[in-house]
Protein backbone atom coordinates (compact mmCIF):
# COMPACT_ATOMS: atom_id res chain seq x y z
CA UNK A 1 0.00 0.00 0.00
CA UNK A 2 1.40 3.18 -1.01
CA UNK A 3 0.82 6.60 0.41
CA UNK A 4 1.24 10.08 -0.58
CA UNK A 5 -0.16 13.11 0.34
CA UNK A 6 -2.18 13.25 -3.29
CA UNK A 7 -2.62 9.30 -3.74
CA UNK A 8 -3.93 5.88 -2.04
CA UNK A 9 -3.03 2.93 -3.83
CA UNK A 10 -3.60 -0.49 -2.08
CA UNK A 11 -2.02 -3.16 -3.28
CA UNK A 12 -2.96 -7.07 -1.51
CA UNK A 13 0.10 -9.06 -0.54
CA UNK A 14 -1.61 -11.79 -1.19
CA UNK A 15 -3.95 -14.09 1.11
CA UNK A 16 -1.78 -16.20 2.42
CA UNK A 17 -0.19 -14.55 5.66
CA UNK A 18 2.84 -17.36 6.37
CA UNK A 19 3.42 -21.03 5.71
CA UNK A 20 4.72 -23.74 7.71
CA UNK A 21 5.81 -26.66 5.45
CA UNK A 22 2.22 -28.31 4.96
CA UNK A 23 0.27 -26.19 7.09
CA UNK A 24 -0.78 -22.67 5.46
CA UNK A 25 -2.02 -19.59 7.05
CA UNK A 26 -4.12 -17.69 5.17
CA UNK A 27 -5.37 -14.21 6.04
CA UNK A 28 -9.03 -14.58 5.28
CA UNK A 29 -8.71 -17.45 7.90
CA UNK A 30 -6.90 -15.21 10.72
CA UNK A 31 -9.18 -12.06 10.20
CA UNK A 32 -12.18 -14.48 10.83
CA UNK A 33 -10.38 -16.03 13.72
CA UNK A 34 -9.35 -12.53 15.34
CA UNK A 35 -12.74 -11.03 14.69
CA UNK A 36 -14.20 -13.63 16.96
CA UNK A 37 -12.20 -13.55 19.59
CA UNK A 38 -12.16 -9.92 19.53
CA UNK A 39 -16.36 -9.79 19.54
CA UNK A 40 -16.41 -12.72 22.73
CA UNK A 41 -14.48 -10.32 24.82
CA UNK A 42 -16.16 -7.16 23.98
CA UNK A 43 -19.51 -8.77 24.32
CA UNK A 44 -18.62 -10.88 27.84
CA UNK A 45 -17.72 -7.14 28.93
CA UNK A 46 -20.93 -5.48 27.58
CA UNK A 47 -23.12 -8.49 29.23
CA UNK A 48 -21.20 -7.84 32.62
CA UNK A 49 -21.96 -4.67 32.48
CA UNK A 50 -25.89 -5.29 32.18
CA UNK A 51 -26.01 -8.25 34.53
CA UNK A 52 -25.32 -10.78 32.33
CA UNK A 53 -23.34 -13.89 33.25
CA UNK A 54 -20.37 -13.36 29.81
CA UNK A 55 -20.22 -17.28 30.35
CA UNK A 56 -23.65 -17.40 28.81
CA UNK A 57 -22.31 -15.15 25.69
CA UNK A 58 -19.00 -17.61 25.53
CA UNK A 59 -21.19 -20.41 24.69
CA UNK A 60 -23.26 -18.74 22.66
CA UNK A 61 -20.38 -17.47 20.54
CA UNK A 62 -20.01 -21.23 19.79
CA UNK A 63 -23.49 -21.49 18.70
CA UNK A 64 -23.02 -18.30 16.79
CA UNK A 65 -19.80 -19.54 15.03
CA UNK A 66 -21.22 -22.90 13.76
CA UNK A 67 -24.21 -21.53 12.68
CA UNK A 68 -23.21 -18.43 11.21
CA UNK A 69 -20.24 -19.62 9.13
CA UNK A 70 -22.04 -22.37 7.37
CA UNK A 71 -24.93 -19.95 6.41
CA UNK A 72 -22.49 -17.48 4.72
CA UNK A 73 -21.06 -20.39 2.58
CA UNK A 74 -24.63 -21.59 1.92
CA UNK A 75 -26.34 -18.41 1.18
CA UNK A 76 -23.06 -17.58 -0.98
CA UNK A 77 -23.19 -20.60 -3.15
CA UNK A 78 -26.99 -21.05 -3.80
CA UNK A 79 -27.04 -17.38 -5.46
CA UNK A 80 -23.61 -18.51 -6.81
CA UNK A 81 -25.16 -22.04 -8.28
CA UNK A 82 -24.20 -22.26 -11.60
CA UNK A 83 -20.57 -22.19 -11.22
CA UNK A 84 -20.47 -24.21 -7.78
CA UNK A 85 -22.64 -26.56 -9.72
CA UNK A 86 -20.20 -27.41 -12.25
CA UNK A 87 -16.97 -27.41 -9.22
CA UNK A 88 -18.83 -29.25 -6.29
CA UNK A 89 -15.66 -29.56 -5.12
CA UNK A 90 -15.10 -26.29 -4.35
CA UNK A 91 -18.21 -25.83 -2.23
CA UNK A 92 -16.18 -26.52 0.94
CA UNK A 93 -13.58 -24.00 0.39
CA UNK A 94 -14.37 -21.42 2.39
CA UNK A 95 -10.65 -20.12 2.76
CA UNK A 96 -10.66 -19.19 -0.81
CA UNK A 97 -13.51 -16.16 0.02
CA UNK A 98 -17.05 -16.25 -0.82
CA UNK A 99 -19.16 -16.02 2.09
CA UNK A 100 -22.04 -13.35 2.26
CA UNK A 101 -23.00 -11.23 5.72
CA UNK A 102 -26.09 -11.72 5.21
CA UNK A 103 -26.49 -15.42 5.50
CA UNK A 104 -23.83 -14.99 8.65
CA UNK A 105 -26.81 -12.76 10.31
CA UNK A 106 -29.51 -14.98 9.28
CA UNK A 107 -27.88 -18.22 11.08
CA UNK A 108 -26.59 -16.06 13.83
CA UNK A 109 -30.32 -14.87 14.49
CA UNK A 110 -31.69 -18.53 14.49
CA UNK A 111 -29.16 -19.68 16.86
CA UNK A 112 -29.65 -17.09 18.89
CA UNK A 113 -33.47 -17.60 18.53
CA UNK A 114 -32.73 -21.60 19.87
CA UNK A 115 -29.91 -20.50 22.29
CA UNK A 116 -32.08 -17.85 24.04
CA UNK A 117 -35.24 -20.50 24.10
CA UNK A 118 -33.20 -23.29 25.80
CA UNK A 119 -31.04 -20.37 28.57
CA UNK A 120 -34.05 -18.92 29.60
CA UNK A 121 -32.54 -15.60 28.07
CA UNK A 122 -34.66 -12.89 26.51
CA UNK A 123 -33.77 -12.81 22.84
CA UNK A 124 -33.96 -9.06 22.70
CA UNK A 125 -31.28 -8.85 25.45
CA UNK A 126 -28.99 -11.00 23.93
CA UNK A 127 -29.41 -9.33 20.45
CA UNK A 128 -28.31 -5.93 21.69
CA UNK A 129 -25.43 -7.36 23.57
CA UNK A 130 -23.70 -9.27 20.82
CA UNK A 131 -24.44 -6.18 17.68
CA UNK A 132 -21.79 -4.46 18.94
CA UNK A 133 -19.45 -7.00 17.86
CA UNK A 134 -21.15 -8.61 15.25
CA UNK A 135 -20.30 -4.96 13.29
CA UNK A 136 -16.82 -4.56 14.46
CA UNK A 137 -16.35 -8.23 13.18
CA UNK A 138 -17.72 -7.40 10.03
CA UNK A 139 -15.60 -4.14 9.69
CA UNK A 140 -12.19 -6.58 10.50
CA UNK A 141 -13.74 -9.06 7.94
CA UNK A 142 -13.96 -7.09 5.04
CA UNK A 143 -10.04 -7.17 5.12
CA UNK A 144 -10.16 -10.56 4.19
CA UNK A 145 -11.70 -9.10 0.69
CA UNK A 146 -8.59 -7.25 0.06
CA UNK A 147 -6.14 -9.81 0.96
CA UNK A 148 -7.99 -12.65 -1.50
CA UNK A 149 -8.02 -9.18 -4.12
CA UNK A 150 -12.08 -9.88 -4.56
CA UNK A 151 -15.09 -8.04 -3.59
CA UNK A 152 -14.19 -4.86 -5.26
CA UNK A 153 -16.08 -2.26 -6.85
CA UNK A 154 -15.96 -0.51 -10.73
CA UNK A 155 -13.41 0.73 -12.34
CA UNK A 156 -12.20 4.53 -10.36
CA UNK A 157 -9.25 6.88 -11.38
CA UNK A 158 -9.74 8.65 -8.04
CA UNK A 159 -6.95 9.12 -5.85
CA UNK A 160 -7.74 6.18 -3.43
CA UNK A 161 -8.08 3.26 -5.49
CA UNK A 162 -7.48 -0.67 -6.12
CA UNK A 163 -5.05 -2.45 -7.58
CA UNK A 164 -6.62 -5.67 -8.70
CA UNK A 165 -4.27 -8.22 -10.29
CA UNK A 166 -5.17 -9.26 -13.73
CA UNK A 167 -5.77 -12.94 -12.64
CA UNK A 168 -8.65 -11.61 -10.35
CA UNK A 169 -10.15 -9.34 -12.95
CA UNK A 170 -13.41 -9.52 -14.56
CA UNK A 171 -13.51 -10.41 -18.25
CA UNK A 172 -14.70 -6.91 -19.34
CA UNK A 173 -12.18 -5.14 -17.12
CA UNK A 174 -9.11 -7.08 -18.31
CA UNK A 175 -7.37 -4.06 -19.49
CA UNK A 176 -8.26 -1.74 -16.32
CA UNK A 177 -5.95 -1.66 -12.95
CA UNK A 178 -7.49 0.17 -10.30
CA UNK A 179 -11.18 -0.26 -8.86
CA UNK A 180 -12.76 1.41 -6.28
CA UNK A 181 -11.84 -0.27 -3.24
CA UNK A 182 -15.23 -1.11 -1.31
CA UNK A 183 -13.61 -3.27 1.21
CA UNK A 184 -12.41 -0.36 2.48
CA UNK A 185 -15.61 1.90 1.96
CA UNK A 186 -17.56 -0.78 4.06
CA UNK A 187 -15.19 -1.35 6.44
CA UNK A 188 -14.88 2.25 7.18
CA UNK A 189 -18.72 2.64 7.05
CA UNK A 190 -19.07 -0.27 9.81
CA UNK A 191 -16.89 1.01 12.23
CA UNK A 192 -18.89 4.44 12.27
CA UNK A 193 -21.88 2.53 13.14
CA UNK A 194 -20.19 0.25 16.08
CA UNK A 195 -19.23 3.52 17.14
CA UNK A 196 -22.89 4.82 16.90
CA UNK A 197 -23.47 1.21 19.00
CA UNK A 198 -21.48 1.83 22.00
CA UNK A 199 -22.56 5.59 22.22
CA UNK A 200 -25.66 4.20 22.61
CA UNK A 201 -24.67 1.69 25.12
CA UNK A 202 -22.61 3.79 27.35
CA UNK A 203 -24.23 7.19 26.86
CA UNK A 204 -27.37 5.33 27.75
CA UNK A 205 -25.62 4.29 31.40
CA UNK A 206 -24.19 7.34 32.07
CA UNK A 207 -27.36 10.15 31.57
CA UNK A 208 -30.08 7.14 32.38
CA UNK A 209 -31.53 7.26 29.23
CA UNK A 210 -34.43 4.49 28.21
CA UNK A 211 -32.84 2.39 26.16
CA UNK A 212 -35.35 -0.17 25.30
CA UNK A 213 -33.97 -3.74 24.67
CA UNK A 214 -33.58 -4.24 20.96
CA UNK A 215 -32.84 -0.97 20.12
CA UNK A 216 -29.09 -1.82 19.40
CA UNK A 217 -29.97 -4.47 17.08
CA UNK A 218 -32.59 -2.49 14.95
CA UNK A 219 -30.18 0.59 15.06
CA UNK A 220 -27.37 -1.84 13.29
CA UNK A 221 -30.08 -3.23 10.91
CA UNK A 222 -30.82 0.19 9.73
CA UNK A 223 -27.48 1.81 9.65
CA UNK A 224 -25.81 -1.23 8.03
CA UNK A 225 -27.99 -1.77 5.27
CA UNK A 226 -28.71 2.19 4.36
CA UNK A 227 -24.42 1.72 3.87
CA UNK A 228 -24.08 -1.64 2.59
CA UNK A 229 -27.04 -0.90 -0.25
CA UNK A 230 -24.94 2.17 -1.53
CA UNK A 231 -21.99 0.38 -1.42
CA UNK A 232 -23.05 -2.98 -3.05
CA UNK A 233 -24.06 -0.67 -6.13
CA UNK A 234 -20.64 -0.06 -6.48
CA UNK A 235 -19.48 -3.97 -6.74
CA UNK A 236 -19.07 -5.87 -9.89
CA UNK A 237 -19.40 -8.76 -8.57
CA UNK A 238 -22.97 -9.04 -6.67
CA UNK A 239 -24.78 -11.74 -6.07
CA UNK A 240 -27.76 -11.82 -8.26
CA UNK A 241 -31.19 -13.46 -8.70
CA UNK A 242 -32.47 -11.74 -12.14
CA UNK A 243 -31.83 -8.44 -12.76
CA UNK A 244 -31.49 -7.35 -8.76
CA UNK A 245 -28.47 -7.34 -6.52
CA UNK A 246 -30.05 -9.64 -3.67
CA UNK A 247 -27.60 -7.54 -1.42
CA UNK A 248 -29.46 -4.74 -1.99
CA UNK A 249 -33.42 -6.16 -1.49
CA UNK A 250 -31.75 -7.58 1.60
CA UNK A 251 -31.05 -3.96 2.49
CA UNK A 252 -33.51 -2.55 1.83
CA UNK A 253 -35.70 -4.60 4.09
CA UNK A 254 -33.23 -3.72 6.82
CA UNK A 255 -34.03 -0.39 6.15
CA UNK A 256 -37.58 -0.90 6.66
CA UNK A 257 -37.51 -3.10 9.46
CA UNK A 258 -34.52 -1.02 11.59
CA UNK A 259 -36.63 1.84 11.19
CA UNK A 260 -40.63 0.47 11.73
CA UNK A 261 -38.93 -1.47 14.33
CA UNK A 262 -37.63 1.79 16.61
CA UNK A 263 -40.77 3.78 15.01
CA UNK A 264 -42.54 1.26 17.11
CA UNK A 265 -40.07 1.63 19.82
CA UNK A 266 -39.68 5.23 20.87
CA UNK A 267 -42.84 6.64 18.99
CA UNK A 268 -45.44 4.80 20.21
CA UNK A 269 -43.12 4.02 22.87
CA UNK A 270 -44.12 0.17 22.50
CA UNK A 271 -42.16 -2.90 23.36
CA UNK A 272 -40.87 -5.34 20.74
CA UNK A 273 -42.55 -8.52 21.65
CA UNK A 274 -40.74 -11.35 23.28
CA UNK A 275 -39.85 -14.17 21.86
CA UNK A 276 -38.29 -16.04 24.83
CA UNK A 277 -40.72 -14.42 27.75
CA UNK A 278 -39.02 -13.37 30.74
CA UNK A 279 -40.95 -15.29 33.36
CA UNK A 280 -40.63 -19.11 33.46
CA UNK A 281 -42.20 -21.83 35.21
Amino acid sequence: MSLSLLALTFTSPGPVLFQLGPVTVRWYGFLIASAVLIGVTLAQYLAQRRGVDPELIGDYAIWGVLAAIPCARLYYVLFQWDVYSQHPEQIIAIWRGGIAIHGAVIGGILAGLIFSRLNKLPFWQLADLVTPSLILGQAIGRWGNFFNSEAFGRPTDLPWKLYIPPERRPLEYLDVSYFHPTFLYESIWNLCVFALLMTLFFQGERKNWNIKPGTLFLTYLAAYSFGRFWIEGLRTDSLMLGPLRIAQVVSLVGILLGTLGLVWLYHFNRRLPEIVPQKFD
